[in-house]
């Protein structure tokens, strides 16, 4: 199977999704995504050994060679070959098992990370086989870093066809790549702390390190901090990561945010996250009178303004953050949401909403919105944005991938970017002009005219519709006559409906 090919990802997870036949999605996810991630280690590992062996005086088992390079140490019962070797065996199972608890103990970074569940007899070990057998066609190690990328791929298209099988629970893991995209893009995280406190599977991560190799920066120029309180996602991040080479610090296991901060004196150059949306059983009772509630104390019943708050306050004094939000955080009547809305609004740390379109999300088909907060709107290098918010209307982009979910082109994201990056002031943007129906920069004082909601529609205005120099009279006549046609097949229809029905004893 050639690694170059465009569709390569699709067809290996066409042939994957085959072998778990009658298997639920949410378990073989870690049959699969193990299975890779062995893969991948083992790979990297073999390329350097096969390397060290055409040195001289090089030793290939000596493990400091590896360690030096960031290569996991793998023990030769844990290497694919091996693997391989055993896949038609009843007992890979437990091969398997043996090699992720073998990878463990050699690498303090993965421990308690690997998932060991391969042996239960509920596992078909026919198809476990050809599973392996399958992965075996793929090359994926780590001699450079288009080997590297191949696997990161492959895991993150495995993550999104995860879960949009897994629907609603699919979300807690996976946030679409187009909306991590376009987050990233626009708060740009050069160089400095990044920090989601939500982090999912570590599609944020991901992004952001794609984001500095692609404009000729350095891996190491970002610092990769995180917390999730799913101890499953915890691990499936840790092994994203890993497998991506990024080094990150996810605390030593999985936490709850609100009630177990890991990163506790952290404050973040940039933040990206995509809360768990409308949460009610947060546990807010017992965090009445936490510091972080600097704008209020969030209701009880719903985790928005816990988030937006506890993203406020780890932010650096010039740090950008960007999140995700159900749309009801923009307009909500509750009383202490809107009481907290205000003051952030007053403290002028709301920087940019943008409101996009339904059906981008595995786990909602609901809108939702982006959240830009800046703790300074006016930095040496940008425009003075004091007292000043975007507002940008995406309802109307992006198209639908299939019957159900919608993505956003590159087209969309570059404006939506760029009409961002002017109102600030970057140099490369151009020049920024509000836009009819699109985008509105808009003062404080219009803000609280409108009583502190954020909804973009209410700012942006309704965009002009161009006329199609057809009269009046005759599109009136083109229409009501289109109508009536519709009519007629209506009632053609029912008339069918009715004698079926009629032919099968049901009378109306």
């Amino acid at each position: 199977m050639a690694t170059a090919n465009i569709g390569f990802e699709e067809k290996l997870w066409s042939l994957a999704d085959k072998l778990r036949g009658s298997m639920d999605a949410a378990e073989y996810k870690h049959v699969a995504l193990g299975l890779l991630f062995l893969k991948y280690v083992s790979d990297a590992f073999e390329e350097k050994f096969e390397a060290l062996k055409n040195e001289p005086y090089a030793d290939p088992e000596d493990r400091d060679e590896y360690i030096a390079e960031n290569i996991f140490w793998v023990p030769k019962e844990a290497r694919w070959s091996y693997i391989k070797d055993n896949a038609k065996k009843p007992g890979i199972g437990q091969i398997v098992d043996n090699a992720m608890i073998a990878i463990e103990k050699e690498n303090a970074s993965l421990k308690g990370v690997l998932p060991k569940d391969f042996a239960r007899p509920a596992l078909d070990k026919t198809r476990l086989g050809e599973v392996i057998d399958l992965f075996s066609t793929i090359k994926v190690g780590d001699t450079n870093s288009r080997a590297k990328d191949i696997l990161g791929r492959v895991y993150e298209y495995f993550l999104s066809k995860f879960a949009s099988a897994e629907g609603k629970n699919g979300g807690e893991f996976y946030t679409p790549n187009s909306v991590v995209k376009l987050l990233v893009e626009m708060i740009q995280p050069y160089k400095g702390r990044v920090y989601d406190p939500c982090c999912g599977s570590g599609g944020m991560f991901v992004q952001s390190e794609k984001f500095v190799e692609e404009h000729q920066g350095k891996v190491g120029d970002i610092a990769v901090y995180g917390q999730e309180s799913n101890p499953t996602t915890w691990r499936l991040c840790k092994m994203n990561l890993a497998i991506r080479g990024i080094d990150s610090n996810l605390g030593e296991s999985h936490a709850d945010t609100f009630h177990n901060d890991l990163h506790k004196n952290l404050k973040a150059d940039y933040i990206l996250a995509n809360p768990p949306f409308n949460i009610s059983d947060w546990g807010g009772e017992r965090l009445v009178d936490d510091i972080r509630w600097s704008y209020g104390v969030p209701p009880m019943g719903n985790a928005n303004y816990a988030w937006i708050q506890h993203i406020v306050n780890k932010l650096a004094p010039s740090g950008i953050a960007g999140f995700v939000l159900a749309n009801g955080s923009m307009s909500t009547s509750n009383v202490a949401e809107r009481e907290i809305r205000r003051k952030l609004v007053d403290a002028d740390l709301v920087d940019c909403i943008v409101t996009l379109p339904g059906q981008l999300f595995y786990s909602t088909q609901i809108p939702v919105s982006l959240w830009f907060i800046a703790k300074n709107k006016a930095p040496k290098d940008l425009r003075d944005r004091r007292g000043e918010t975007l507002f940008i209307d995406a309802r109307k982009m992006g198209f639908m991938v299939d019957r159900t979910h919608r993505e956003l082109s590159e087209e969309d994201i570059r404006k939506i970017t760029d009409t961002y990056h002017a109102w600030r002031g970057q140099s490369k943007a151009g020049y920024y002009g509000d836009v009819l129906g699109f985008n509105k920069a808009v003062n404080l004082s219009e803000i609280k005219g409108h009583e502190y909601i954020l909804t973009p529609g209410r700012y942006v205005g309704i965009e002009d519709v161009e006329e199609d120099g057809e009269p009046f009279e005759e599109k009136m006549e083109r229409l009501t006559s289109e109508l009536a046609e519709q009519f007629l097949k209506s009632r053609q229809l029912e008339e069918t409906i009715m004698k079926q029905l009629g032919g099968i004893g049901f009378e109306f």
